[in-house]
Order: C-alpha cells, then sequence, then structure tokens
C-alpha cells in the first residue's frame, strides 16, 4: 500500500474532484484525477487505484440519476466504446508510463482548448452532431478510458452538441461509465493492475468515492456550470501541460 504522504496530498482532491465531477457535472472533468496523481506516482498504477473507486462511485451516481439517461445516445456509445477498450488492452504492452503521460496530457489540453472555443461561441458550439460522429466519439472515450480514465473528452464533446437537458447530460454519462468501468474491471485484472498494494490503497480512498458523488448531486443544480467548469479546466490545462512536458522529456 501507498504510504507517501505527497501521493495522498494528490490523491484525496483527485478522488474528489472525480465524484463531484461524476455526480453533478458529466464526468468530464474526472480526468484531472490521474493527471494529478500522475505528478507523484505512474499514471498506469494511478488508474489501476482509481478504477475500483469509480465503480463504487458508479453505483451511487446511476441510482440518484436512475431512469433519466436518454437509451438512444447509449446504444450508439455503449457498443463503439468496447472496442475502445479492446484496442487499449492489445495496445496496453506497448505503452510506457511517459507515453501515458503524454496521450493524457493532449487530451487534456485539447478538450480545454475545445472548451474555451465553444464557451465563447465559436464554430464548436454551434455544431450539431448526427449520431454517426458517437460511434467515433464512444470509441475513443472507451479506448482512453481505458488507458486513463479519461473517457469524459470525447463524450461529452459529442452529447454537448445532441441538445439534451443539463440532467439528461449528466445521467446518460453516468450510465454509460457505469458499463465502461465495470467492463474495464476484466482487461485491467488480467494485466495484474488490481494488484493487492493497488486495492489496498483503493480501500483507504474508498470513503471519499460516495463523499464526492453526493458533493457533485448536492451541487448539480445549485452552482454556476460558468464559474466551476472556469475554475477547474483552467487547473487541468495547466496540469496537461506539464504531462505533455513530462512525456516529451
Amino acid at each position: 500500500m501507498i504510504t507517501d504522504p505527497w501521493f495522498y496530498a494528490a490523491a484525496i482532491p483527485a478522488v474528489l474532484l472525480f465524484g463531484i465531477s461524476k455526480g453533478g457535472f458529466g464526468g468530464g472533468l474526472g480526468m484531472l484525477a490521474v493527471p494529478l496523481m500522475a505528478l507523484v506516482i505512474s499514471p498506469v498504477q494511478a488508474a489501476g487505484i482509481l478504477l475500483p473507486l469509480l465503480c463504487i462511485m458508479d453505483i451511487v451516481s446511476v441510482w440518484k440519476f436512475r431512469g433519466k439517461w436518454i437509451r438512444p445516445e447509449l446504444v450508439v456509445l455503449v457498443p463503439a466504446s468496447l472496442l475502445g477498450i479492446g484496442i487499449g488492452t492489445l495496445l496496453f504492452e506497448f505503452m510506457s508510463a511517459d507515453a501515458v503521460r503524454l496521450v493524457v496530457g493532449v487530451v487534456a489540453v485539447s478538450f480545454t482548448i475545445y472548451y474555451w472555443l465553444a464557451r465563447d461561441g465559436g464554430s464548436a458550439s454551434a455544431r450539431t452532431f448526427p449520431r454517426s460522429v458517437g460511434v467515433a466519439g464512444g470509441a475513443v472515450a472507451g479506448f482512453t478510458s481505458f488507458v486513463a480514465h479519461a473517457g469524459g473528452p470525447p463524450v461529452n464533446m459529442y452529447l454537448l452538441r445532441r441538445s439534451l437537458d443539463r440532467t439528461e447530460f449528466v445521467a446518460t454519462t453516468v450510465f454509460f461509465f457505469a458499463v465502461v468501468n465495470y467492463v474495464k474491471l476484466v482487461p485491467y485484472a488480467w494485466l495484474g493492475q488490481l494488484s493487492a498494494g493497488n486495492l489496498a490503497t483503493s480501500l483507504v480512498l474508498a470513503p471519499l468515492a460516495p463523499i464526492g458523488v453526493l458533493i457533485g448531486v448536492y451541487l448539480h443544480s445549485r452552482v454556476s456550470d460558468r464559474l466551476f467548469f472556469g475554475i477547474v479546466y483552467v487547473l487541468l490545462f495547466l496540469v496537461g501541460l506539464r504531462l505533455i512536458y513530462d512525456g516529451l522529456i
């Protein structure tokens, strides 16, 4: 089990943020968790520690948003995500920790730039994506979710252009990632990601998982999206740049 206090200084806010994001803001900002933890430990180990915690979060969030997801969107996204998970499993042995840092950093920076363009009323915010785009989004989300629990950006970029209301958007992402995370348990166990040390560390952090989700549910209708997203996306952009630098150097 990890005992380094610097790890917990990064992991505690990372887990809480992931839960808050999953419970109230569509899960996209949860991808900040692995980059934060990757500043202290390997991103591969960070992903292994987080997965059991995400599965706990999924139980709480699915219950809170039960019946509010949009089934036609899930019919497109979920099967495509299984393809992405399969590709991630096959490529796992060929990806170094630095390669994973680079992938996560690029996704983080790309998503923050996309968010800022959409917020400012650029062309990205004016498009309505057809469901065929959801196939690509689901597959990419499955892969990036497998690599570093960073599946939020491709799914969010698709669903944000599908005219869902706030609750439908969050509920659909909640159900989608619940399926993805429980499917990932099989290849993670097969690849040795759920080692005794990782599981012991997950157990220490486990009480934070439902707490974060319940805070997110509470904030869902009480905090301005613009304020919350604005602060966290700046942090996400900076962490993404640091991971790109570390991955390249």
